[in-house]
């Protein structure tokens, strides 16, 4: 999966910072689990057997919940007026194309997990399901709807949720792009302390368990692949060699930079998927495949509500869900903070519903023609072939290649499968490894990336963790113990992903409430512009209608006008016995610093004003007149607690100023009103 590249020059952004108690302790955790696998991989797999079993029992239901919920979070806030919001100020539009952004999604959609299971699990299912016997013409037909259940829009709505909280608050709030931005609504300024922290180290951990599963898996996968195509023998000696090769590739694209090339890599692993599936269609009985596609189709929306909250109680196949449902919801939250990252950076400025739709829709459509293809095939060669049945379930890696190997030219499409597979393979460790560092830093920008030293230790660190996995259990139990300590380690952050939806539900409310009560303060809003002593003259309006300042004269607006005029709301409001103070923030990437008034109001939400300079391109037709500021100019916007307002103050006076705050604070007060007629708590407060 492609990570979108830093598109500020690195010389106009504070060096990232690592935060030392996130990365020690993620770091610390790892390596001792790491150290302990290695040494004592029987031990170490009895112990996170047992974990799973005691998972199972009492959280079981949890996960089953809890993706239940998120499913119907994310549709409600898409389908809602919530819908209409953008992930970033109103007048921001999406940063790539509608084609470009659908190529990325797409991209992000497919894996070689993906190549493994597509085979693997229908197989699996035809000959061993939850529930009935096995070898039916009623288990094969569930067989592709189960596979389908498990990759579908389940497991994409925890990463619509994950992408749309962190672009939310990143770029409509201007808070970091880091997970405990988005509980700040839940957790007040205690989330920058201990409790941020706590929270970040539980999405490292399931974060890099989450990448070593699918890389542990890849490295079954294409072993086999090249034992297939080379005689190269399937062992711990091959798997330490592809992890090596992880470690070496992700090490080279740290220090040289080599993220376009990666970027390349991805887009060519799009079209060799494309060319297998189209193989396979082609070569074998299209005709039943395409039923079959229609058929699955129907099959997993009539089926979905059924299975989503079915724990099979009365039956109670822990072994089998532990296998699988347990296995795919922990694995696609431990995933969740990877994918949702990149799912962010590449969609500021879309709306809420387009953002949703996009990311439950369009990678399933792919998903469901591959599953369905590749799965339909497998079974069909099952059913013929009991060899290949039996191989399969007990060898699920060989279940891919083995199929390919029916088709014409097998040794040619077995090895563009193995190469796809290595592609994959590779563009995941290298992504994996950045955006484990950049969730163990402190980034100035929420497109900036963290260091290279940061990125080669987590590279090295995630080729650890994925041996000392396989390692566990002997040959026969690696995949076993990668899928329990998914399980395990996808726990704790599953409690932060229901954090989170309570999170973004209460910023989108609160912003929802202030729109809602604006109607009831325009009058004043109205009547503030009628009492100046020394009205703006019609030439004054239209001369700020012209103007595009540059960085100095930004600078000088904010030093000697802007503060000032916030300073003398703040003691006029000191002088009436209400908690006020003005401060400057720092800028972003060379900007000017932030002027920002602070009301506290006991009981209820603070109100907050401030002024940022954000870079902006002068129109064309002002160009010839841009003065000093050129090609780029700054707008002094107005930012208040919920982020951008959408307007700027350039070439305001101070008397201006000041009416223009006093609006936002009697419409606050309206809001507050409105919202919390009891003096309901204020989480910043208390904290």
């Amino acid at each position: 999966m492609p990570v979108p590249a830093e598109t500020t020059p690195e010389s106009a952004l504070d060096p990232p910072r690592v935060r030392k108690v996130v990365f020690g302790t993620s770091a610390s955790l790892v390596a001792v689990f790491a150290i302990f696998t290695l040494a004592a991989p029987g031990t170490a797999e009895d112990l996170i057997g047992g974990a799973v079993t005691w998972i199972s029992s009492w959280f079981g239901w949890w996960y089953f919940l809890l993706a239940t919920v998120i499913v119907g979070f994310v549709l409600y806030v898409a389908l809602s007026k919530f819908g209409a919001y953008r992930l970033g100020p109103e007048e921001s539009r999406p940063e790539y194309s509608l084609f470009t952004w659908t190529s990325m999604l797409f991209a992000a959609g497919i894996g070689i997990d993906l190549m493994f299971f597509s085979v693997a699990e229908p197989v699996a299912q035809y000959l061993s399901p939850p529930e009935g016997g096995g070898r039916t013409d009623g288990a094969a037909r569930e067989a592709v709807e189960w596979t389908l259940f498990h990759y579908g829009i389940t497991g994409w709505s925890m990463y619509a949720l994950m992408g749309l909280s962190l672009g939310y608050f990143a770029f409509r709030r201007r808070l970091p792009l880091a997970i405990r931005s988005a509980l700040v609504p839940v957790l007040g300024r205690r989330a920058e302390g201990r409790l941020g922290d706590v929270v970040d180290v539980a999405a490292v951990l399931g974060t890099i368990f989450g990448i070593a599963t699918s890389l542990g898996i890849g490295i079954v996968q294409l072993n086999y692949g090249l034992d297939v195509l080379f005689g190269i023998p399937q062992g711990k000696a091959a798997q330490i060699g592809l992890i090596l090769l992880s470690v070496v590739l992700g090490t080279i694209s740290a220090v040289t930079g080599v993220d376009r090339g990666i970027r390349r890599l991805s887009e060519l692993n799009v079209v060799l998927s494309l060319l297998l599936l189209l193989w396979v269609l082609v070569g074998g009985s299209s005709g039943f495949l395409l039923n079959g596609l229609v058929m699955n189709t129907g099959d997993y929306l009539s089926g979905f509500l059924g299975k989503t909250m079915d724990t099979m109680a009365w039956s109670a196949p822990a072994e089998w869900l532990n296998a699988w449902t347990l296995f795919f919801w922990a694995w696609w939250i431990a995933w969740a903070p990877f994918v949702g990252l990149f799912l962010a950076r590449i969609s500021r400025g879309r709306t809420v519903r387009e953002f949703v739709l996009g990311v439950l829709t369009i990678p399933f459509v792919f998903i469901l023609l591959w599953v369905s293809i590749f799965g339909n095939s497998a079974l069909a060669a099952a059913r013929r072939d009991e060899g290949f049945a039996q191989r399969t379930y007990d060898t699920p890696e060989a279940g891919f290649y083995s199929l390919l190997q029916t088709y014409p030219w097998a040794t040619f499409v077995v090895g563009v499968a193995t190469l796809t597979g290595l592609l994959y393979y590779v563009t995941s460790a290298d992504s994996g490894a950045l955006v484990m560092g950049n969730f163990t830093s402190r980034l100035s920008h929420p497109m900036q990336d963290c260091g290279r030293p940061v990125r080669i230790f987590w590279s090295v660190a995630i080729g650890v963790l994925t041996l000392g996995m396989l390692f566990a259990g002997g040959e026969g139990g690696s995949i076993v113990t990668l899928q329990n300590a998914t399980i395990i380690m996808g726990l704790p952050f599953s409690f932060v992903l229901a954090l989170l939806m309570v999170g973004l539900y209460r910023s989108l409310r609160e912003e929802s409430m202030k729109l809602a009560t604006t109607r009831a303060s325009l009058h004043t809003v109205l009547a503030s512009g009628r009492g100046e002593t020394r009205p703006v003259s019609w030439k004054q309006r239209l001369a700020r209608t012209a103007t595009f300042p540059g960085l100095e004269a930004t600078e000088r607006f904010l030093t000697t006008r802007a503060r000032p005029a916030l300073e003398s709301v703040a003691a006029e409001l000191r002088s009436a016995g209400t908690d006020a103070e003005v401060d400057l923030l720092p800028g972003e990437a060379g900007q000017p610093g932030s002027p920002r008034l602070r009301v506290s109001l006991l009981g209820v939400p603070d109100f907050v004003y401030r002024i940022c300079a954000v870079p902006a391109r002068t129109p064309s037709f002002a160009a010839s007149r841009a003065g000093e500021s050129g090609e780029h100019h700054y707008r002094s916007e107005v930012y208040l607690a919920e982020g951008s307002q959408g307007y700027h103050v350039n070439g305001y006076t101070a008397e201006q100023l000041i009416g223009d705050v006093l609006d936002h604070y009697e419409h606050h007060l309206s809001f507050v009103h409105a919202a919390h007629p009891a003096g309901e708590p204020n989480l910043e407060e208390e904290s």
